[in-house]
């Protein structure tokens, strides 16, 4: 049986590029959320520390989050997130071990 993938992005932008960034992750939710195997894709910012982004994300297996890594809508985000962020995304992935 394939294990859902789950996992938090962090996305922290330039202090100039804050809207941008946040404009460019709100374009993602849409075409991914189209995704056959995408399960969610929700997008928070730290109130906190505004112009740090967390995209919590599930897909239904390994191979969904790899397909979402190689569609257009991704790789032309990818493409030009060095422009936005000032640092490189942070990936970690999640692993349930309680009920909800």
């Amino acid at each position: 049986m394939n294990k859902e993938f789950k996992s938090v992005a962090v996305l922290k932008s330039k202090p100039e590029k804050r809207e941008e960034l946040k404009n460019a992750l709100l374009q993602l939710i849409d075409p991914t959320r189209n995704e056959a195997g995408c399960i969610y894709y929700i997008l928070f910012e730290d109130k906190k520390f505004l112009g740090t982004f967390y995209m919590w994300e599930a897909f239904k297996d390994d191979k969904a989050f790899e397909f979402h890594t190689q569609t257009e809508h991704f790789k032309n985000f990818a493409g030009q997130m060095h422009e936005w962020m000032s640092e490189p995304i942070q990936l970690i992935e999640l692993e349930r071990i309680s009920g909800g």
